[in-house]
């Protein structure tokens, strides 16, 4: 059976909760592999919440566009402090204090999702419908960027601009990883 977007979403959040947890467990080469997971699962996740997830949550819950513009606001402050440590070695001894607070902020987050977004998308729409957004978010996900790009917070941006941003992170991916 398809999958659910609900628990497509929740299983990301476990994910990313793992993530940071590892992160913040190793060192070196594992820590920077670890940290560019990270990364790239936050980017893409958060994308396909922008041009998915969030546009149904604001068209058909009560109180749509409230949940929305909180949700979206705690995305920007998050991808502004992503973006920031994105850049940083992670040997920086200022990069676990950030990575600290972002852990914070993104959990914080995802808590927040689940319980007023997430809770009401559950109780409005059908299985069918929440499948459906489960396949549309996978393929959001597909051509999503790979890093963090804030001010980018809406479909219509994540639409118009993702494409570019992608190719171009993606190849920014591949030079990285061919330097190792």
């Amino acid at each position: 059976m398809e999958q659910d977007v609900i628990d497509l979403l929740r299983e990301q959040h476990g994910e990313i909760r793992d993530l940071f947890d590892l992160v913040r467990t190793c060192e070196g080469g594992e820590r920077r592999e670890a940290f560019q997971r990270l990364v790239r699962l936050l980017a893409v996740h958060e994308t396909a919440e922008e041009e998915i997830v969030h546009p149904a949550a604001r068209r058909s819950l009560p109180g749509g566009d409230g949940i929305v513009d909180d949700r979206l606001a705690e995305e920007r402050s998050a991808k502004e402090l992503l973006s920031e440590l994105d850049g940083m070695d992670t040997d920086d001894p200022q990069f676990m204090v950030k990575l600290d607070k972002l852990r914070t902020d993104v959990l914080t987050h995802a808590r927040a999702e689940e319980r007023y977004e997430f809770a009401k998308l559950q109780a409005e729409f059908s299985e069918k419908e929440r499948r459906s957004l489960a396949a549309a978010v996978k393929a959001a996900e597909a051509t999503a960027p790979t890093h963090p790009h804030p001010g980018t917070e809406s479909a219509a941006k994540n639409l118009l601009a993702g494409p570019p941003m992608a190719i171009m992170d993606r190849v920014r991916d591949l030079i990285r990883n061919a330097r190792k």
